[in-house]
């Protein structure tokens, strides 16, 4: 079983106001995934996950895939827009710090499964709670569900877990 590649990050929440706030973020991504997924956790306790080609190709151009939207911003910085029924969220991350993570996964990724032959998966959004760790259609959009994140003692006895969904923290 290959090692869940994990990093925390800071990334600044970009609101309406004048001002925009640092924000804690973990980027975790599981090499045995077959789906090359990246997750980006959220200080609220949101997970989405994505293709990491979606991530890749946003360093180098905008890009959007379902309620995902990424583009360069300058050199040094990545904006990455997140559609959700509870509204939109604009975060702004370094572009170094996601280089060094992708980086990171891709010597953990098998060469004998490129991302370049896999159909691309849509965008998901996942909600963890400490009582619920159960699974729950989306009523808002027919080709989504939404499910809880288990916390990190829950993971690492039951390795990492793939998680999916496109429904907002507040259901």
């Amino acid at each position: 079983m290959s090692p869940v590649i994990e990093e925390h990050a800071r990334a600044r929440l970009i609101t309406d106001g004048p001002l925009t706030r640092p924000v804690p973020v973990d980027l975790r991504y599981d090499p045995a995934d077959e789906r090359r997924t990246v997750h980006i956790g959220l200080p609220d306790g949101t997970d989405w996950a994505f293709g990491r080609d979606l991530l890749e190709r946003g360093l180098r151009t905008p890009i959007e895939r379902g309620a995902v939207r990424i583009w360069p911003c300058g050199r040094t910085q990545l904006i990455v827009e997140l559609h959700s029924t509870d509204g939109v969220e604009v975060f702004q991350f370094e572009i170094r710090t996601l280089i060094r993570f992708l980086a990171r996964t891709r010597t953990q990724t098998p060469a004998a499964a490129p991302d370049a032959g896999r159909t691309p998966q849509p965008p998901s959004r996942t909600t963890r709670t400490d009582t619920s760790r159960t699974t729950r259609p989306d009523t808002s959009r027919p080709d989504t569900s939404r499910t809880t994140r288990p916390d990190k003692s829950a993971q690492q006895e039951e390795g990492a877990t793939q998680e999916t969904g496109a429904q907002p923290a507040h259901g």
